[in-house]
């Protein structure tokens, strides 16, 4: 017989200080943790491995590229909300276990073909058709594969113990992550960076296949949560979940405020803390790929633990404090710790950046805001040929209005260079042929002269203080750890039980999908377009920023939440 979560055989409730976690309840939390490890491993693959995949499969000529560049971005980012919808409205009507069960399968085998895929080179173009349908499948499972194990797992929680149980579903996103450095790592060490980019890069995805033998029979040994299983012997599922969920006014409330008064700032900081905070070490500060990563894995592994804490504290004094609370401290931090950041990885450039200061002379009316979902995108006026190459060269700079119409220039010291507008070709994709040689040439030159004004191309290993940057990373993930371990508990608390899946499952993707990951590249168009090389912190922080206003007036605490009262 189906227990409810807290209550005895009889029917009587008991506190969560008298329940020890059970055999059964340990089961549940390790099967549905290891289950989302395996899910997230697959999905950070991909972007991990990126680059290499590409020159595989997104081969051809501008067109193709372009277009399937752009697919495998989406697919990566936002059909995940998408995925929600669809599995949401799977776990709501047949049940939460089959329904991750569903989306594990899916993810595993996406991932596990992507490894055996032949490239362009082989099957043409076919290659990346098949390589963005799996990428798809990827971001479809991965929409329905959090919220039903998070479901699953506060319903298996006593009273008192929801934060606790779902933090464990909390660390997964950061193990996955972990885990796929670590795959990755070792695979790259063993073999070689030139064997490992011909051909190895295949085999952590092959691995993929391993898990996901162990998730589902250890998922198929599970039963159903208890009180999705009482509702359907009632008769009481939802036979139209998201039509209760998002179009009954009361409810599609409470689903906005989620996303505003919640997730949208919790994803920027769990995405700032982890992805911007290695995207800046190596794009901006130049550090190696190797190094950063490692310092990255280890600040995660001091980390980790901290999900777990703070998914406890909020059963004692609240989910809603700790979540704006980190929301507030990051925002309020950001800047000196990411000044710090390059205090101590790349001391050369911070004094650089004081004393070489370099400007950029342009019509501001040709000066456009250059937002590049894929990384292909080109921007021909002669202003953002020369503010590109600055920012992806880590130079600040200054902007100095010119008359309308002329050619922008850069001055470092007291030289000048006359930046150029690009032709583009036919299809309005790429830089035609002498445009590219003239872009070349003004990189040599500008790179020659910023070199010689004290900007270093790379950090230099021997100047890093290594210590201080764990530290500093580990701090960013201590705000990742404040607003994402008691986060899947106060989502499940605010929706009942027949529509929860579906309920919880858009903000959180929407936050993290969307606002989340296009963090990355909102910030360097930011940077850009300032020339300041920390203005990117500015999307975090005012995002984080709403949602402790709209949090703080209109989110109510959910931790003693009865959530089977509107069963």
């Amino acid at each position: 017989m189906a227990i409810t979560p807290g209550v005895t055989a009889d029917g009587r409730k008991v506190s969560a200080a008298s329940t020890a976690m059970t055999k059964e309840e340990r089961k549940v939390i390790f099967a549905s943790s290891l289950g989302t490890v395996f899910e997230w491993y697959d999905f950070y693959l991909y972007g991990a491995l990126a680059s290499i995949i590409a020159k595989q499969f997104f081969v051809g000529d501008p067109t193709t590229t372009f277009i399937f560049a752009l697919l495998a971005f989406a697919a990566g980012f936002i059909v995940r909300p998408f995925g929600a919808l669809v599995f949401g409205r799977l776990g709501d009507m047949i049940g939460r276990k089959y329904t991750f069960l569903v989306t594990i399968l899916i993810m595993g085998a996406s991932t596990f073909l992507v490894g055996l895929l032949p490239s362009y080179s082989q099957i043409g173009i076919a290659a990346p058709i098949i390589l963005v349908t799996l990428r798809i499948l990827q971001g479809l499972a991965l929409g329905g594969e959090y919220g039903g194990a998070a479901t699953y797992v506060a319903e298996h929680a006593p009273e008192g113990k929801r934060g606790f149980f779902t933090s464990f579903i909390q660390t997964t996103a950061t193990l996955g992550l972990f885990l796929s450095l670590l795959v990755i790592l070792g695979v790259r060490t063993a073999m070689g960076e030139e064997q490992f980019t011909a051909w190895g890069w295949r085999i952590p995805f092959l691995v993929s296949v391993l898990l996901l033998g162990i998730s589902v029979w250890i998922r198929l040994s599970m039963n159903e949560s208890p009180a999705f299983a009482k509702m359907k012997a009632e008769g009481k599922t939802s036979k139209a979940p998201l039509s209760e969920a998002f179009l009954k006014p009361k409810n599609a409330k409470i689903v906005f405020l989620a996303l505003v008064g919640l997730t949208m700032g919790q994803a920027v900081v769990w995405y700032t803390g982890q992805f911007y905070a290695l995207f800046f070490l190596t794009q901006t500060l130049k550090v190696d790929l190797a190094t950063a990563n490692v310092m990255v894995a280890i600040s995660l592994l001091f980390a980790t633990p901290f999900f777990i804490v703070f998914g406890m504290l909020s059963d004692k004094i609240g989910r809603k404090m700790i979540i704006l609370g980190g929301c507030l401290i990051a925002a309020l931090t950001y800047f000196p710790i990411f000044s710090a950041l390059t205090h101590y990885a790349n001391p050369a450039l911070e004094s650089a950046l004081k004393s070489s200061p370099v400007v950029v002379i342009a019509d501001p009316a040709a000066c456009k805001f250059q937002f590049d979902m894929t990384g292909t995108k080109k921007f021909p006026a002669s202003c953002d040929i020369a503010t590109r190459m600055l920012t992806a060269a880590s130079v600040s700079y200054t902007k100095v209005d010119a008359p309308a119409g002329s050619v922008a220039r850069i001055k470092i010291g007291d030289k000048e260079y006359s930046s150029f507008n690009a032709v583009m070709t036919p299809d309005g994709l790429n830089f035609d042929a002498a445009s590219k040689d003239r872009e070349a040439a003004l990189k040599t030159e500008v790179g020659a002269a910023i070199k010689a004004a004290g900007y270093p191309p790379k950090a230099d290993p021997e100047q890093i203080n290594k210590p201080m940057v764990v530290l500093l990373l580990f701090i960013l993930v201590i705000y990742v750890t404040m607003v994402y371990g008691p986060i899947a508990a106060m989502l499940v608390e605010m929706f009942p039980t027949r529509i929860r899946y579906t309920s919880m499952s858009l903000p959180y993707h929407i936050g993290n999908g969307w606002f989340g990951g296009l963090l990355p590249t909102t910030a360097f168009a930011l940077v850009a377009f300032k020339g300041d090389i920390y203005y990117g912190l500015w999307y975090p922080i005012i995002i984080a920023l709403i949602t402790v206003v709209i949090g703080m007036l209109f989110v109510k605490e959910t931790k003693d939440n009865d959530i089977y009262a509107a069963d």
